[in-house]
């Protein structure tokens, strides 16, 4: 069924609890969207939105995406936009890496795209329409050592963007992606503790990732919450589709040669 004007937007956000995915949940329950928000572990710290739907579930199983979509329309009936930021990260080098790893990767960070995208067409189109934000990394246009798996899954998810947009435009769907550059989440940290940046302890690497920026600093998960909005409000980007917005401090500006 489709919402009257006056009835609130409803959002779906994977990746719910840690860093990106939590201020983004909050930034739009603030902004009076309900948000159905999935994560495999809790909600902590502080309560979900009221209005909103909270399913603990790991999407790199396809039978959890099935029944994640079922309680979503149940939910709702519509869906008007569509986050797709969980992820997971190996931080090991290429050689090291097993199969199932690379697996594990692929199959939470790509699959699970292709998977809940089919499972949200039909929520879209009851609502005549709607956005997907697809958050890549910087890692999908470029990378450094030990990190091939999750470079390789971002760069296909951003690839996987340009594809949807296109198959997706004549449903009045449009489709972009997101690539933050150094954001400090636990993500980050718990890449950073794996040695992923060399030097000193994890402050100390984060304040080396910081001077690689053009503006001397990582991001903060608010700065790529309000970005994803842009993406995802009708009222702001209705003419972008196809595209990747990299939110990164200005670091795959500046020349490495420098």
């Amino acid at each position: 069924m489709s919402p009257t004007p006056l009835s609130p937007k409803t959002i779906l956000i994977t990746g719910a609890a840690g860093g990106i995915g939590r201020a983004t949940v909050k930034l739009f329950a603030e902004s009076g969207w309900r948000v159905i928000g999935v994560d495999r572990g809790e909600f902590d710290g502080e309560p979900f939105p009221a209005d909103g739907l909270y399913i603990q579930s790991d999407i790199s199983i396809g039978e959890n995406l099935e029944s994640i979509f079922a309680q979503a329309h149940a939910f709702t009936g519509a869906l008007h936009a569509l986050v797709n930021n969980a992820a997971v990260q190996i931080a090991k080098p290429l050689l090291q890496t097993s199969v199932e790893e690379w697996d594990a990767v692929m199959a939470s960070n790509l699959r699970s795209v292709f998977l809940s995208v089919k499972l949200a067409h039909p929520l879209f189109k009851a609502a005549g329409g709607g956005a997907i934000v697809n958050v890549s990394s910087v890692h999908a246009v470029a990378t450094s050592a030990n990190i091939a798996a999750y470079a390789a899954s971002k760069g296909g998810l951003l690839a996987l963007t340009r594809a949807m947009a296109i198959e997706f435009a004549p449903d009045n769907i449009r489709v972009n992606a997101i690539l933050p550059g150094a954001v400090d989440t636990p993500m980050l940290r718990a890449g950073l503790g794996r040695g992923h940046v060399a030097g000193g302890d994890i402050q100390t690497r984060l304040d080396n990732l910081a001077r690689r920026t053009v503006n001397g600093r990582v991001g903060q998960p608010s700065e790529i919450a309000h970005a994803i909005y842009f993406l995802a409000d009708e009222t702001q980007s209705s003419f972008m589709t196809g595209q990747a917005l990299i939110v990164d401090g200005g670091a795959t500006a500046r020349l490495r040669t420098e």
